[in-house]
């Protein structure tokens, strides 16, 4: 090996002449750079842990060329993206921030829904309740007046039939000699009343709910005019009169007061199911007493029914019909009027006996 060699390898001093050092340099207590080094300025975002200080500050050695944007920091030097149209503020704006424009004529786009993020949905907004119906007070104004309209055709043919079976002697005799004619009756009117309470699309379809709401007005008025037959014409007379002035007490009342006899439905069923079971008791024993308390309840009871039903008609109360329900809601207060004078008729016979 050469004796250049073995001085690499070993790390012997070189023999020979050592070269002299070359001179030293004298440095400033700064270096100082090609162009004047302004005072430092923050960066415009507070950067954490960086030093916050007065006077300058040396720099680090030679720096590149600046970039589109200085680097701050101990963060890497790069290319910002340029600032968008909108102030950029502390916080980046998501995109769904933006104003969508409104698209015309899509009319099944979610921007056309009637639902609105600020609750949850009307109850309502279902098919049975819609609260465009209810809102419009013009269609509930009509929704009323034909629901009475149904109701004075139907009690008018009803006291047709009692007026009839009354006064007329001949059809009076007939029908107190043909009883069987009576359970005729009641069966197609306890069919018709079975299918306008519990088949609501069939109630909807106009005109079967019309014609299925006339046969049980016909048969449900041949039934009270056999009825009244059985009693005296002064009775009857008496019964119509009282029936009347109290019918239209209670409407007026309802339509007036700002009790809410809808919330009461609930116990006037179950005082319904009391009073069955009381008039099962009363076909056992046979007693004019218990007759006429029996008739009592059940004329109080109805009046109640007869509040509560008109109530649900002005849809202002906790309960309430849908506009569609006119044959229903008038199949109701049909009902109640019908039930009132049955029973006033039964506490005035059994009275004069």
């Amino acid at each position: 090996m050469s004796h250049e060699k073995s001085f690499l390898v070993t790390g012997e001093g070189f023999p020979g002449q050592q070269p002299t050092a070359p001179p030293a340099y004298a440095q400033p207590p700064y270096p100082a750079a090609p162009y004047p080094q302004p005072q430092f300025a923050p960066a415009p975002y507070n950067q954490p842990g960086f030093p916050q200080g007065p006077g300058p500050y040396p720099p680090a050695g030679p720096y590149p060329p600046a970039g589109p944007y200085p680097a701050a920091g101990p963060y890497p030097p790069g290319p910002y993206p340029p600032a968008g149209p909108y102030p950029q503020g502390p916080y980046a704006q998501p995109p769904y921030a933006q104003p969508q424009p409104m698209v015309p004529g899509d009319q099944d786009s979610p921007l056309h829904s009637t639902y609105h993020e600020d609750g949850p949905p009307s109850y309502y907004d279902n098919q049975d309740f819609p609260t465009a119906h209810w809102d419009d007070k013009s269609v509930r104004q009509a929704f009323i007046r034909k629901v009475f309209l149904v109701l004075t055709l139907q009690l008018t043919v009803t006291f047709a039939f009692v007026a009839i079976f009354t006064f007329v002697k001949g059809v009076k005799g007939f029908v107190q000699r043909n009883v069987w004619t009576y359970y005729v009756s009641y069966a197609v009117f306890f069919i018709s009343l079975i299918v306008l309470s519990c088949c609501g699309d069939f109630r909807r379809k106009h005109p079967w709910n019309l014609v299925a709401l006339s046969i049980l007005t016909v048969s449900l008025s041949y039934m009270v005019g056999m009825i009244a037959s059985f009693y005296n014409t002064d009775a009857v007379i008496m019964a119509v009169g009282i029936t009347v002035v109290v019918c239209f007490t209670v409407v007026i009342f309802s339509l007036q007061t700002k009790y809410d006899f809808t919330s009461c439905r609930g116990v006037l069923i179950i005082c319904l199911v009391v009073l069955i079971v009381f008039s099962i008791l009363c076909i056992f024993i046979r007693n004019r007493i218990m007759d006429i308390i029996y008739a009592s309840l059940g004329a109080l009871l109805f009046t109640c029914f007869l509040a509560v039903d008109t109530q649900m008609i002005l849809g202002n109360k906790q309960l309430a019909l849908s506009p569609e329900e006119y044959v229903f809601a008038a199949l109701n207060l049909y009902t109640d009027i019908i039930n009132i004078f049955l029973y006033i008729l039964a506490i005035i016979g059994r009275a004069k006996e």
